[in-house]
């Protein structure tokens, strides 16, 4: 009994570290299949699209069943709120990310997107959301790791090495310039890319922070909040579309990789 309430205990603690290895290796396979869709001439624009048109179809559902009752107000304030949030999050993030992603690669995509908890706690702090105490070895940590975060995006931002060979493989490819990599992105379009992929980074660290302005209005109503950013994230999303986008064709889709794209996304 003894043993059976340890391993209980153990498997509760290590729960939420469980649960955020499983969302990385979710991030991971969300980033092949886009890298996929998106090489294979899919807009990123429609993408973003039909990934929060169908994440609006599935959760709306939900919150109107769990959370119809007592609804908050929808005032004036809290209108901009969620605008702004689906302006922040479906637009500006995911938009300049698989723009970003299309120039660079799945594995550099991940790494870039590390620097979201670093960015989000420089938000907080210069909000006052989070206070720091140099004093204290826990926000010594957090000020130490920052740094080496950011840091180290940096310093994958500005420098770009050659690519790694092995060597089973060195003599059935022929070798290619440091210049170009093997999908045909220059340097200059993979520096564009680190660029994009860092403002989409911003772009989500400022949503997590407007979010949490957001919950104190819907507390009890997760779901609800949920759904009405991603509808405005669609809205929003299919007048970038327009904009941009100057052919009927690009919005067909079939059941192909472009869909579970969409799909697969709409669960990160």
């Amino acid at each position: 009994m003894k043993m059976e309430n340890g391993s209980s205990g153990f498997f509760k603690n290590a729960k939420p570290y469980l649960s955020m290895i499983a969302l990385q290796f979710g991030y991971a396979g969300m980033n092949i299949i886009t890298k996929v869709s998106l090489n294979r001439g899919m807009s990123h624009y429609v993408l973003v699209v039909y990934r929060h048109a169908i994440a609006t179809a599935v959760i709306a559902p939900f919150a109107f069943f769990f959370e119809r009752k007592k609804q908050p107000r929808i005032t004036l304030l809290v209108f901009v709120q969620i605008f702004i949030l689906g302006l922040l999050g479906p637009v500006i993030d995911q938009n300049f990310y698989y723009a970003g992603l299309k120039y660079t690669s799945p594995t550099f995509s991940c790494a870039m997107s590390n620097m979201l908890p670093a960015l989000t706690f420089v938000m907080a702090v210069l909000c006052r959301m989070e206070k720091v105490d140099i004093k204290k070895v826990l926000y010594q940590a957090k000020v130490v790791g920052t740094l080496v975060t950011v840091g180290g995006a940096m310093l994958m931002t500005l420098y770009k090495g050659p690519i790694v060979e092995m060597f089973w493989s060195k003599h059935i490819h022929p070798r290619k310039s440091y210049i170009t990599d093997t999908t045909g992105t220059t340097d200059k379009d993979w520096f564009a890319g680190c660029i994009l992929l860092i403002i989409a980074t911003v772009a989500w660290a400022a949503f997590f922070i407007l979010q949490k302005v957001a919950l104190k209005t819907y507390e009890n109503h997760q779901l609800s909040l949920t759904s009405m950013v991603c509808f405005m994230g669609t809205l929003q999303s299919i007048v970038v579309t327009l904009v941009m986008e100057h052919k009927s064709s690009v919005w067909h889709i079939g059941f192909d990789m472009n869909l579970l794209a969409a799909a697969y996304a709409v669960h990160y």
